[in-house]
């Protein structure tokens, strides 16, 4: 873990963990190539990033925060914690929270506005599924139940709930897109988890990586990979752009390497990293060619 101390703006950005944002923005803009928006729908696209992204922010504050005042973040091998660390205190972290989804409720009204009401429940679904994912008296992520979120709120709703506010209409295409990115933005939790295998175990924070082990969790991993490029490639028969996703492959195989072999600890922080550049290159491809052959 760096020892530098982050100024007091630098903190909070670190503190929102800017390097696993791609996993709320992409998923909408995969959202958008199966829609095609016209230029006029833009400004519901501009929403849709909004809401995806204040949610994640929201949601890594709310961890920061409750793993903080619970101690689990004592032995942390990953990225900075703001409470932890006692950069910043707790009420400071969980009102930064609040703000983050302050703002995805009004961009969220907004956009229910525009669309559909229905919206409404789902976003307070997904607020509600943020704060508990490791706030509250039982947190569902420390019982490994965070894919099950990870796979609906940042695939399927993302997803497919961007291509609904921009046609008015849920399609095939974009469950299956959506499922592409739910599996690859569940390698990312993956990976974070396995990393964190002995720090959760002392702090009893029972993930699935934790329940599954080491070497099971690796496998589920893969599986998830595997598991996006599958659905991302199985979007060619409705349009064959799609296949412009193979360009990610080779991306994805030494995070994969990694896994697969004894890394455990600090070892396994590259593949982090690399699991969202994989998620950024298939959701950036997969939109090209979902848009390029509408």
């Amino acid at each position: 873990m760096n020892t530098a101390v982050p100024g007091r703006y630098a903190r909070w950005v670190a503190g929102a963990r800017p390097r696993t944002l791609p996993v709320s923005v992409v998923p909408v803009l995969v959202g958008a190539g199966v829609a095609r928006p016209v230029p006029t729908l833009w400004g519901r696209l501009a929403l849709c990033v909004i809401v995806a992204l204040s949610l994640q922010v929201g949601t890594n504050y709310v961890n920061d925060y409750a793993d903080g005042i619970r101690g689990t973040d004592e032995q942390r091998v990953g990225p900075l914690r703001l409470t932890a660390s006692k950069l910043a205190s707790p009420g400071a972290v969980r009102g930064a929270a609040f703000t983050a989804f302050g703002v995805a409720a009004a961009a969220g009204f907004w956009l229910a506005a525009l669309t559909s009401w229905w919206l409404i429940a789902i976003g307070a679904a997904a607020l509600i599924a943020g704060w508990t994912y490791t706030g509250g008296p039982r947190p569902y992520g420390y019982a490994g139940m965070g894919e099950l979120f990870v796979f609906a709120f940042f695939g399927l709703v993302a997803t497919a709930g961007t291509s609904f506010c921009l046609t008015g209409s849920v399609t095939g295409l974009a469950v299956l897109a959506g499922c592409a990115m739910g599996f690859l933005s569940c390698a990312v939790l993956g990976a974070n988890n396995l990393r964190d295998i002995a720090g959760d175990v002392d702090a009893g924070k029972r993930t699935l990586a934790v329940r599954l082990g080491r070497r099971a969790a690796g496998w589920l991993y893969v599986l998830c990979v595997a598991g996006g490029f599958a659905c991302a490639l199985g979007c060619a028969p409705f349009r064959e752009g799609a296949l412009l996703v193979i360009i990610a492959i080779p991306f994805a195989l030494p995070p994969v390497r990694t896994v697969l072999g004894d890394a455990a600890g600090r070892a396994l922080l590259p593949v982090l990293i690399a699991t969202v550049r994989v998620l950024l290159l298939v959701g950036v491809t997969l939109t090209i060619g979902l848009w390029w052959s509408a």
